[in-house]
């Protein structure tokens, strides 16, 4: 009896300690009503963020609920932590060895090994990104579930050794689609399709454009868990939707890939990706497609798990199909046979349900968390090394390959063998012999790569200083912070300093290249150089994923100096994270008044709240000595040198005093502004009511109901609309960047009440005449990328230059074999003394993806339209890839042309791309003043 006593004692003692096993852990029926993955069924965010609390209660030990910040509208977003209970115990101190690895600062190889073989593997897995791609959010409620109510070796061995940050990425969307998409009482009628706004505030699916900027609240709140806080070694970005004919795509991916990674990057996500189709086949779970199966690659940073690549973590990416709605996988020939890039082909059904994508994506966390478990101090130890190898080449000369450098090796030693009598040399690669099985040697000497290679001047930069007296230091500061909230380490010079002959003032940062995240440094100053990438010699070129080039310094304007031998100075290293306010800027006394420099962008901000208090503000034309044209003038009295030195103290826009008032100011009126948007929303539209609320500019936005109902003039001066508004002349194809995914609209009774306003499409036989009348009548109408269409449909003497005649002696567009400009960045030489460049500088570079470009026809000029950009060179080309981009000379990237009384502002580039293109956000606030 004693002994069956003590024997119930240790039991109850076994319960007590393991709390995880003796609670219930609610199942998703029990809270939702049905289970995930159930047709017809979805779960909005109340709902989900209900059962996260739920789970956090029901098993403390094992979870931890962290509120990582506020979203766009209000809601708080979760992450969610899971791991085994000891684990739990220690979290701070695992979460210390995982910062300590990936930064790599002061460790020896032995330190780390020590260090990996005493943390836990940490990964990320996140869902609800995009959230029409209603499979990412409930695989989340899914795998936590599975992860805590599931008691096999497996689990309990992920457990042990893996720390898990389950992360909602958007839940906002999650409301919004799954409200929208359940509203129908029909379950047949339900549809995800056709939701009237963006499912993230401003920019809808750009949320995952936005992770080297975070600009928005959720990308900033996801950006400190993994830049600054975690630092998870694996991160796994769930999204929809394969390729048709495929279930899923997912890793490995297709080339080009950066040429900053470490090779441990690239064969990190291999080895991930065997894992995760490994097990879908074991699992017989077919459909899995990588490599040249789909369209994505390594390239582009800027998304959760690319700008996670650029941090030494291997970031994965599926994109699987799957709706509570059932659908089919249809027939794709060419997918049913097995290749590489498909080894076991999914077949054709017309019953596919929800809950086998949720299988499926359960599945894939769990590959990639047993991978983690099995290999954890593997995948510790590599993030280190990863680490240690970018501070060892930022401390060294180090040279980076790139397809320009490739191409520079085989023109120097063509050069030298112009002439000469080479029969016997085997030729330079042609691209005729891809394996290389003809030739058993090279003609080419080391010599040619030595002087490409070895060149000095070739050598990555050591580090980059921005000084504090360049004109727009506070947009400067903006960049920095940019990099700061992804994890770079910054220094601050505290005295003034001399580096290569070169006097910088106390205050001017410095960014050394000598950092674990030396990828991602390079990659915000740096060129990106995009190889040539065609379908076949001669072919279609493939778009890549997303840009091909984006480097931030260019985007915004911002001056730096590329320094190649190490250096130092009097510099202070600030705190991981610690973001920089405004520099402070001095307001000195004027008896007259005050100026604003035309070039700081946060002038514009202290503008509009001086105009909105009711001060009077006056733009100088021809600018005054020391300042550029289109510089304000502020006269003093009243409150008006109060509200510049806030504005110095809080934006860094300083405040000239005059003695008298500048020759030829003239007064600046606030205008009435609009801002085209339409059903569902667009993303260039969203990003721009972002960015003019971030400058203070009052604006409404208007539908294509609006315009068509005319008297536009009444209640408006200036109209704006983004790339996508506008539609093309009859016969025209639209290139460049889209606005989002295009839809039609729904009919009208299927729509709630308060979007109904915003149904409809901007037309040329109804909205380009009250566009036409409005102009005629002194309005102003500002169009970017696609929609100056508008010009042709005015009539505008204007033509696009981008045209070649047929053998029919027709003009037609060139062809993508002879011309293509994906998403890159370009320089155009400016007139900055015309009002809609004010601040401008003569050579300014923008953002430009196959946008249009324009000729003047003859007598334009005499007509009044005058170029306000236009290409000087037929190299324009400052990053990304343009091929063909002699076809651009002397081309026109803006202009602006009279109508009636009013003007019609044309910019071919996307002069406001993503809240990124500071360098030219004066280009769209210029045209917002009127001026009398």
């Amino acid at each position: 009896m004693k002994r069956i006593f003590l024997v119930t004692l240790t039991a109850i003692g076994l319960c007590l300690s393991a709390p995880s096993f003796a609670q219930h852990i609610p199942s998703p029926k029990e809270h939702f009503g049905f289970d995930i993955g159930d047709d017809y069924q979805l779960a909005n965010y109340t709902q989900t963020e209900a059962y996260f609390k739920k789970l956090a209660a029901a098993d403390p030990a094992r979870v931890k609920l962290v509120d990582i910040g506020m979203t766009e509208e209000g809601r708080h977003q979760y992450m969610v932590i899971v791991s085994a209970a000891q684990n739990m115990q220690q979290l701070e101190h695992y979460k210390e060895i995982s910062q300590k690895l990936a930064r790599a600062e002061d460790l020896s190889m032995d330190q780390a090994r020590a260090l990996a073989a005493e943390g836990k593997a940490v990964v990320w897995i996140d869902g609800g990104l995009h959230a029409t791609e209603v499979v990412g959010a409930h695989q989340l409620i899914e795998t936590m579930w599975q992860l805590l109510s599931r008691n096999d070796e497996e689990t309990k061995r992920i457990l042990d050794n893996v720390i898990v940050l389950f992360t909602h990425a958007n839940p906002d969307g999650q409301e919004l689609v799954s409200n929208w998409y359940m509203r129908n009482s029909d379950p047949k009628k339900r549809s995800t399709d056709q939701i009237p706004r963006l499912y993230e505030k401003y920019i809808g699916h750009d949320n995952n454009r936005d992770f080297y900027m975070m600009n928005t609240k959720e990308s900033t709140n996801m950006g400190r868990q993994l830049f600054l806080e975690w630092f998870p070694q694996i991160m796994y970005n769930h999204h929809q939707r394969g390729p048709e004919g495929s279930v899923l795509a997912g890793p490995p991916y297709r080339d080009p890939f950066n040429y900053f990674f470490d090779p441990l990057m690239i064969t990190g996500i291999d080895a991930l990706g065997a894992a995760m189709y490994t097990r879908l086949n074991a699992e017989d779970k077919p459909g899995f497609t990588r490599l040249n199966g789909s369209s994505f690659s390594t390239w582009y940073n800027g998304g959760l798990r690319t700008t996670s690549q650029y941090h030494n973590m291997i970031g994965l990416l599926t994109e699987i199909i799957g709706n509570p709605t059932p659908e089919k996988i249809p027939v794709v020939p060419n997918r049913l046979i097995p290749n590489g890039a498909t080894p076991n082909p999914v077949l054709p059904t017309d019953d596919w349900h929800f809950r086998r994508s949720i299988d499926y994506s359960v599945s894939l966390n769990y590959a990639v968390l047993d991978y983690a478990a099995r290999q954890r101090d593997e995948v510790l130890f590599n993030i280190y090394k990863m680490g240690k190898n970018a501070i060892d080449r930022g401390n060294k000369d180090t040279w980076t390959l790139s397809p320009k450098r490739s191409d520079a090796i085989t023109a120097a030693y063509k050069q030298e063998q112009a002439g000469k009598d080479d029969s016997k040399a085997a030729a330079p690669d042609d691209g005729s012999d891809p394996y290389g099985w003809s030739r058993r040697g090279s003609a080419i000497s080391m010599k040619f790569y030595d002087d490409v290679l070895k060149n000095p001047v070739n050598r990555d930069p050591r580090g980059y200083i921005l000084p504090a007296n360049q004109a727009d230091f506070a947009t400067a500061t903006k960049f920095i912070n940019a990099l700061i909230k992804t994890g770079i380490s910054i220094q601050k010079a505290t005295a003034e300093f001399t580096v290569a002959g070169k006097t910088y003032p106390a205050g001017s940062y410095v960014v050394k290249a000598a950092q674990a995240f030396r990828p991602h440094v390079l990659d915000m100053f740096e060129p990106q150089d995009h190889p040539n990438d065609f379908l076949y010699p001669g072919g279609p070129p493939i778009r890549p994923y997303d840009a091909a080039g984006w480097t931030l310094a260019f985007q915004m304007g911002v001056q730096f100096d590329r320094i190649l031998d190490d250096f130092s100075g009097p510099f202070e290293k600030l705190p991981y994270g610690q973001l920089q306010d405004m520099p402070k800027a001095a307001v000195t006394d004027g008896a007259a008044g005050y100026v604003l420099s035309a070039h700081e962008n946060n002038a514009f901000i202290a503008v509009n709240d001086l105009l909105k208090a009711g001060v009077k503000v006056f733009r100088l034309p021809q600018g005054m000595e020391g300042m550029p044209p289109g510089s304000f003038f502020i006269p003093a009295g009243g409150k008006t040198k109060a509200l510049l030195q806030q504005s110095a103290t809080t934006l860094g826009v300083a405040a000239t005093g005059v003695s008298k008032k500048p020759a030829g100011a003239v007064p600046v009126t606030a205008m009435r502004i609009a801002l085209w948007d339409t059903y569902g929303g667009s993303i260039p539209s969203g990003w721009v009511r972002w960015i003019m609320e971030q400058y203070h500019f009052p604006f409404k936005l208007v539908y294509p109901q609006d315009i068509d109902a005319g008297d536009l003039r009444k209640q408006y001066d200036v109209i704006v609309f983004v790339t996508r508004a506008i539609p093309p002349p009859a016969g025209v194809t639209e290139g460049g960047r889209g606005g989002g995914f295009a839809m039609r609209d729904p009919n009208p009774e299927d729509v709630p009440e308060e979007f109904r306003h915003t149904l409809g499409k901007m037309t040329i036989e109804k909205s380009v005449p009250e566009l036409k009348q409005f102009l005629e009548a002194g309005g102003t109408v500002v169009t970017i990328g696609s929609s100056t269409n508008l010009a042709y449909h005015l009539g505008l003497p204007v033509h696009s230059a981008l045209t070649e005649m047929s053998k029919e002696g027709k003009e037609k567009p060139l062809p993508g074999a002879k011309y293509f400009v994906p998403g890159s960045v370009l320089q155009v030489a400016v007139d900055s003394t015309q009002s809609a460049a004010w601040g401008m500088y003569a050579v300014s570079d923008i953002n430009f993806d196959n946008s249009p470009v324009f000729k003047l026809d003859a007598g334009a000029a005499d007509k009044g339209v005058k170029p306000i950009a236009w290409f000087a060179t037929d190299k324009p080309l400052r990053s990304g890839w343009a091929w063909g981009q002699a076809y651009l000379k002397n081309g026109v990237a803006a202009f602006v042309a009279p109508v009636g009384s009013g003007k019609l502002y044309a910019f071919g580039p996307e002069i406001t791309f993503r809240g990124q293109s500071h360098g030219t956000f004066k280009m769209l606030f210029n045209e917002l003043y009127g001026m009398k």
